[in-house]
């Protein structure tokens, strides 16, 4: 099958090659339209004046914080039932920028939070829940940098991954199951959006273009990995890029 095809490390390698520079190029591009639109073209909130605008920040990065661990969460399920090697790669891939982007939500949520509640901090359930998922990324990166086997650390990964994803429905729905001080659903499924149709374009750009951020940085970072894993495979030795630096290396060596 194809996508079986793509699984061996050698040939996503190639694949991922030539896809991140292109999603990284759309996704810079999305992101300044977004934030155009966000911070100079759509007007000011009638309740909560020029303070709203955090959420073209403050809601993408929390979504695909949400995303890239079910994501992760994927990965795992399939390195479990399959065993390949790609899956505890992109594990690997994804964990940092679902890092990133949690530590973001907290950040910008907190800022937002200054002059709404009148404290930048609460112990909130929807706060709550995406600290344990920022934490739930720091301790999969730790735990797979700690163990120095690959296959063993794949798979403890994963078993966090796993486990982990029960978190995601909790941050999810936390303001549906609790009375807490954080709002609802900004754009609904379900429901007609409760914001001016610019604002919403603005949000959906940012939106789409963290998408395409977080895939091309999974897929850069994963090529990385896999010529660190692949390092004496002898395809990896041929590569053009591996050639190049032996031999500038030698060239180097030799002066």
């Amino acid at each position: 099958m194809k996508l079986f095809h793509f699984a061996a490390p050698q040939h996503f390698y190639t694949l991922a090659g030539r896809l991140w520079p292109g999603l990284a190029l759309l996704a810079s591009a999305l992101a300044l339209a977004g934030l155009w639109v966000g911070f100079m073209v759509a007007p000011s909130d009638a309740q909560q004046g020029q303070a709203y605008r955090i959420i073209y920040i403050h809601v993408p990065v929390s979504w695909m914080a949400m995303v890239i661990y079910l994501a992760m969460a994927f990965w795992s399920v399939l390195g479990w039932v399959f065993n390949t090697r790609l899956s505890g790669l992109m594990t690997r891939a994804l964990a940092p920028t679902g890092a990133l982007l949690a530590f973001l939500s907290l950040w910008t949520g907190a800022l937002w939070g200054k002059p709404m509640w009148g404290t930048y901090w609460v112990w909130d359930a929807r706060l709550t829940s995406m600290l344990i998922l920022l934490f739930l990324y720091l301790g999969y990166i730790a735990l797979t940098s700690a163990i120095d086997d690959p296959r063993r650390s794949d798979r403890a990964g994963a078993l966090v991954a796993m486990v982990g994803a029960v978190n995601v429905p909790i941050i999810y729905f936390s303001v549906q199951w609790w009375n807490t001080l954080h709002q609802g659903a900004s754009v609904s499924l379900t429901q007609s959006p409760r914001m001016a149709s610019i604002m919403l374009s603005g949000m959906l750009l940012m939106s789409l273009a963290l998408w395409l951020y977080a895939g091309a940085m999974a897929l850069w970072r994963v090529r990385t990995l896999i010529l660190m894993r692949e390092s004496h495979a002898a395809w990896v030795q041929q590569l053009p890029e591996v050639l190049a630096y032996r031999a500038h290396r030698a060239c180097r060596g030799a002066a």
